[in-house]
């Protein structure tokens, strides 16, 4: 069952990297249990979101087949995730005035939680913080975090004008609240980085098929 939320939020799918460990390829094309992890997110992302568009460099072509919005970094040299979170932010500020937040996720996570964007948002007002990120046993995950459409001009001087592209150093500036998750008997934020990540993935999706 997916948990909805009453706060207006837009989904993005980071898939902008370069995966130099998977030869370039795009890791979300990958196949956990069946199904793409792209498709795979969709299915868990989409019923907690107003929208989702996803952010990726390159020939947005690539991503057709899924009828999505796909929008590129506006920092160039490939600045990294924040980068990407900047992009949706943007995105969601011309495009869907009465959204406020953004709710972000790596495209290399094949068992995202079903409650994600409510629990990001309850941690946020539990925090009376302004962002929040995901945690699974001891492990924040900075890349999915809940961001809101009002800092983003904030967040463009501190890649433009700092060169910063850590997400937790600019995060903490603002005040980020943390949602947990247990990390067993899987981590809903496992993520593929590498081939035996991939067959370990698969083997987790066969044993647990409802993951």
């Amino acid at each position: 069952m997916v948990a909805e939320t009453n706060f207006p939020t837009l989904g993005l799918i980071l898939a902008g990297g370069l995966a130099r460990r998977m030869g370039g390829a795009d890791k979300a094309r990958i196949r956990i249990g069946g199904a793409t992890i792209l498709e795979r997110t969709l299915a868990r992302l989409t019923p907690q979101c107003r929208r989702v568009i996803i952010n990726a460099n390159g020939d947005a072509t690539r991503f057709a087949d899924t009828g999505l919005t796909v929008v590129a970094d506006g920092v160039p040299d490939f600045a990294g995730p924040l980068a990407g979170v900047l992009a949706g932010l943007d995105w969601a500020a011309a495009n869907a005035p009465d959204n406020d937040w953004l709710a972000s996720v790596p495209g290399d996570c094949p068992f995202l939680p079903r409650d994600l964007v409510a629990r990001l948002h309850e941690a946020r007002k539990a925090g009376a913080a302004p962002l929040a990120c995901a945690r699974s046993g001891e492990r924040r995950h900075p890349t999915v975090g809940l961001w809101p459409v009002a800092l983003r001009e904030n967040l463009r001087r501190a890649l433009l004008n700092e060169g910063l592209r850590k997400v937790e150093v600019w995060t903490r500036r603002h005040g980020v609240a943390i949602a947990d998750w247990p990390a067993t008997p899987i981590d809903p934020f496992f993520n593929v980085n590498t081939a035996e990540d991939a067959m370990r993935a698969d083997a987790i999706a066969t044993q647990y098929p409802d993951a």
